[in-house]
């Protein structure tokens, strides 16, 4: 059974939007790169979205050529063979599990921050919460696809809104009083260029998963038009949306409160009680809430195309089937989403909310990253042997580019336990390897690859 061909333009860009989840990346990495950049920040993220518009176009010139639900794994298969492009959907894989599963107990998070502002608290509800979400985006993710990305754009597409009203509230009470300034697009004197290096790491962060739209190779109308639009008409739209919200924190707070920004781990929050009020600080809690649900069911859904990908592979030959009513990959929604309920049971309560996000988000994108470079590898090899060279430069670029961000997860070497999570990588793709090894089939079943301009 094949999965059902009946999505197009909109749910592509939903999906890829939602795994990103702006608001939270919003929420999270500006004080981060504040406190590596001060008040470069905004500049950071204005550079890193060039750097990931150059990794975008190693993904746009594969979408173009190559229609397929793997997504990277058929892009590096095309060109480096089927046991390297096994190894490359086995580690996404464990990206959008792990992203998924530890962006669910974020739901619980921001719901318990909201119903605070009214001076309630339950202790173990951000637990049932998390789960709740995973079982709705079970539900949505297994029965219609369509109906999932749509909502996960609307859903995400509020959130953004909540943000940009702030901004403009914060703009407006800022330039009333002479405080905006072009300050932030500029290098921090106290932080110098190597300040705005460093911030990139955490910009270039915030796009991971802006691929996933490709997942959607196989159900998408037109996907060689569609899918490399959503992919980056995905960091475009959210690099102007992260500059515009980052500048808003460092003008907000103040230019000489840089130390202020960094160490909140509420950042938007405290923005709206300054400049708007406490019931506007709920409404901004719950928009975040609303986000990562909006990123569980969006990684749940690509996490499910893919091990339905390697399924068909052979892998696990039941789980390459399509539902037969829905054509959804329905028993890889299952499998997957009692995985991500598993790891906020068992782990989240143990080490908290934030910990489990940290440690989740580390894993999955110390995995994301070594595929990218794959991907921007195989374009420039692709690109090279067809004479493209302005094309095989970009796949150059872009392999370049991403050397920075996974130096610098691994170095300096993190506190206990970040310091285990490069080994947990490494022993999972290991595990990979077994796989191939123990299964020699997964490497002799052909992929259709569906390609609009000869190999």
């Amino acid at each position: 059974m094949e999965l059902r061909r009946n999505l197009g333009l909109t749910e592509a860009v939903g999906l890829s939007l939602s795994i990103i989840a702006p608001t939270m990346a919003m929420a999270f990495n500006v004080t981060l790169a504040v406190g590596a950049a001060g008040t470069a920040a905004p500049l950071a993220f204005a550079i890193g979205t060039l750097a990931l518009a150059i990794v975008g176009l190693s993904f746009v010139a594969f979408a173009r050529r190559v229609a397929h639900v793997g997504s990277a794994y058929a892009y590096i298969t095309r060109q480096f063979g089927a046991r390297a492009g096994f190894v490359a959907g086995w580690a996404l894989l464990l990206t959008y599990l792990v992203y998924g599963s530890g962006t669910a107990v974020l739901v619980g998070n921001f719901l318990d921050a909201a119903l605070a502002n009214g001076r309630i608290a339950i202790p173990t509800l951000w637990i049932w919460v998390s789960v709740a979400a995973v079982l709705v985006s079970m539900l949505f993710a297994y029965r219609n696809m369509r109906l999932a990305a749509r909502l996960m754009l609307a859903l995400e597409a509020i959130s953004v809104l909540a943000i940009i009203v702030l901004g403009v509230i914060v703009l407006a009470a800022v330039g009333a009083k002479g405080g905006l300034s072009a300050a932030p697009l500029l290098p921090d004197p106290h932080f110098g260029w190597s300040g705005v290096g460093y911030a990139m790491v955490f910009a270039v962060l915030s796009f991971a998963g802006f691929e996933g739209a490709a997942t959607l190779g196989e159900e998408t109308g037109d996907p060689h038009r569609a899918v490399p639009i959503a992919v980056f008409g995905t960091v475009i739209l959210a690099g102007i949306f992260y500059v515009f919200a980052s500048y808003v924190q460092v003008v907000g707070f103040g230019l000489a409160n840089m130390k202020a920004l960094a160490a909140d781990s509420a950042p938007l929050n405290t923005l709206a009680l300054k400049f708007g009020s406490s019931g506007f600080a709920t409404i901004l809690d719950l928009a975040a809430a609303i986000s990562a649900f909006s990123c569980v069911l969006g990684c749940l859904s690509a996490a499910a195309r893919m091990l339905f990908a390697l399924g068909r592979a052979g892998l696990v030959p039941a789980l390459g089937n399509a539902h037969p009513r829905h054509g959804t990959p329905g028993a890889a929604v299952l499998t997957l989403g009692i995985v991500m309920i598993a790891g906020v049971v068992i782990w989240a309560p143990f080490v908290g909310a934030g910990d489990y996000y940290g440690d989740m988000g580390t894993i999955g994108t110390l995995s994301l990253i070594l595929v990218y470079m794959a991907v921007t590898g195989a374009e420039a090899v692709d690109a090279a042997q067809t004479r493209k060279s302005l094309w095989s430069a970009f796949g150059i670029a872009g392999t370049i580019i991403l050397l920075w961000p996974l130096y610098n997860s691994v170095y300096p070497v993190p506190a206990w336990p970040g310091n285990l999570w490069p080994y947990v990588v490494i022993v999972y793709l290991a595990a990979g390897v077994a796989l191939l090894l123990a299964h020699p089939a997964l490497v002799r079943t052909p992929l259709t690859l569906a390609d609009s301009e000869p190999n």
